[in-house]
């Protein structure tokens, strides 16, 4: 009997892994809602790893570190529709710099990832998510709102929610832009291992079919609509291929300057070249930068009602061995 219980309780936590929930935001017309899945597991066995294409001492040369909690990433990039409710509820999404905020989106269509996007608006995107909710903005910002004054900062010592290890990101914020360490390991984790790629096998993606990549496939010629392609490791889509997305993280490590380039990941539907879309490719840009084939994805803390099921599941395991 006490086999057959621990079978259960294992069983019910493993399920719980990847587990799907979907946020509402928003009101009537402008109302849209955001998929995630939950990602956990202890991944420290694969702290250490190379997640880079440069060798040690090189600038860009970085490791993985286990983000060391669970959280909930975006099944999809955000789409176009979306971006468009967010910003009729949000009013006018502009600041300083000014050329951060010029660009509308090239590739138009419903629910295509939204791209063009620079990352302070990225920023404003998540914070408009926290704030709707009664959370903290996960980014602080100076000035006013919707004026050409209104200018990104780091959180700092006198800040509630101040988090040394991380200064882009209020610890109180539910919502947020992804490190690089929770996006890879989102994307590339297995439960053993950090993997090359993000299909289900391991095995080089298929464009076209897998996801969107590889500028001589008749349909790669601008990013598709989200979900197109196949169901990747961890329940999410397009985290190879489509448009590259936004890091919270800067490129380099300990980086303090609020200016400096944010990492992005996962290539986009312009790359030729599998190899772009592995667990070793990163690159980066400067955040004010409007790009066509650059959206982003959204990351999330456990919904209460899962951190209450893991921690009883964790409680019931303890209690029957």
């Amino acid at each position: 009997m006490r086999n057959k219980t621990n079978l259960v309780v294992v069983v019910c936590v493993m399920t719980m892994a990847n587990i799907a929930s979907a946020d509402t935001f928003g009101t009537e017309g402008n109302q849209f809602t955001i998929d995630f899945v939950s990602i956990s597991g202890d991944a420290s066995s694969a702290n250490g790893m190379n997640i880079s294409q440069y060798s040690p001492g090189d600038s860009k040369y970085r490791t993985f570190t286990d983000p060391g909690s669970d959280y909930r990433m975006g099944t999809y990039e955000i789409t176009n529709d979306q971006w468009s409710k967010f910003s009729d509820s949000y009013g006018t999404v502009t600041g300083s710099p000014s050329n951060a905020y010029q660009q509308s989106a090239t590739f138009t269509g419903t629910n295509v990832s939204t791209n063009e996007v620079s990352w302070y608006e990225t920023a404003q995107f998540v914070n408009y998510l926290n704030t709707s909710k009664g959370y903290s903005p996960a980014y602080k910002f100076t000035g006013t709102l919707g004026t050409n004054d209104y200018t990104y900062a780091f959180w700092d010592i006198a800040d509630v929610g101040y988090d040394s290890d991380n200064p882009f990101r209020n610890s109180n914020a539910f919502y947020f832009l992804p490190t690089e360490d929770e996006w890879v390991k989102a994307a590339y984790w297995n439960g053993t291992n950090l993997q090359t790629y993000a299909t289900t096998d391991d095995f080089v993606p298929v464009a076209g079919v897998d996801t969107n990549y590889d500028q001589d496939y008749p349909q790669s010629d601008g990013p598709w609509d989200v979900g197109s392609g196949s169901e990747e490791l961890n329940g999410t889509f397009d985290m190879m291929g489509n448009v590259s997305e936004w890091m919270e993280s800067p490129l380099y490590s300990g980086d303090s300057l609020s200016g400096s380039s944010r990492g992005l990941r996962g290539d986009s539907y312009r790359t030729s070249y599998s190899n772009e879309l592995s667990s070793s490719n990163r690159y980066a840009s400067n955040p004010i930068n409007e790009e066509y084939f650059v959206g982003f994805r959204v990351a999330s803390v456990p919904e209460p009602a899962t951190l209450f099921l893991l921690g009883l599941g964790t409680l019931m395991l303890r209690k029957k061995q």
